[in-house]
């Protein structure tokens, strides 16, 4: 007889704040990547995740106390590193990025200042869409600097490697833009599975 599969943890709106988990602490930066999303990308893990999903690939960064305080010095070698040309933009991964807005949120609206729009910034969470709709007024801000977003826990019974930028298919590629201005959820238009 098998055992039941595990579950990732489900909180109620608003349960999980960064205020009261995030130390703020980032777990690793990659600069200059072609894994976590579109084009050459800079990718930053904060730490902290509550969502626990079983099999996580990153089950280190789930504490919050993992890896190293955020600094100055680290977002400044991240606008140095966005500034070159052929980096297309930004990565927020985990841990859960929406859990650590104060960081999140320092370093999106920087890049915002000096770039623009003409780097964008990819986010992963465990959190879905509608369950970001119900969130915080923290979690609604760092949605809104987005282009990209990819939602939703990992779910073993649904992974499936051959997914683009996606590891269970019940993750979605959302247009955030779009999204925001239809007020309902618009899938990015390059998705290809």
């Amino acid at each position: 007889m098998s055992r039941p599969l595990r579950k990732p943890n489900n909180p109620m709106p608003k349960e999980w704040t960064a205020q009261k988990y995030s130390q703020n602490y980032v777990a690793d930066y990659k600069p200059f990547n072609f894994v976590d999303g579109e084009g050459v990308r800079c990718s930053i893990y904060v730490s902290g995740c509550l969502f626990l999903c079983p099999g996580c690939y990153n089950v280190a960064a789930q504490n919050f106390h993992f890896g190293q305080p955020y600094t100055q010095e680290l977002e400044d070698q991240i606008i140095e590193d966005l500034s070159q040309e052929y980096v297309q933009g930004l990565t927020l991964l985990g841990g859960e990025p929406f859990l650590n807005t104060d960081v999140c949120l320092q370093l999106c609206r920087r890049i915002r200042k000096e770039f623009g729009h003409s780097k964008d910034i990819w986010s992963w969470t465990g959190y879905t869409w509608e369950e970001l709709e119900q969130e915080t007024y923290d979690k609604m801000r760092l949605l809104s600097l987005l282009d990209i977003l990819v939602d939703g826990r990992f779910l073993e019974e649904e992974k499936d490697l051959t997914l683009q930028f996606r590891g269970s298919a019940n993750q979605r590629i959302i247009d955030v833009p779009k999204s925001l201005a239809q007020n309902e959820v618009v899938i990015w238009d390059k998705l290809v599975r």
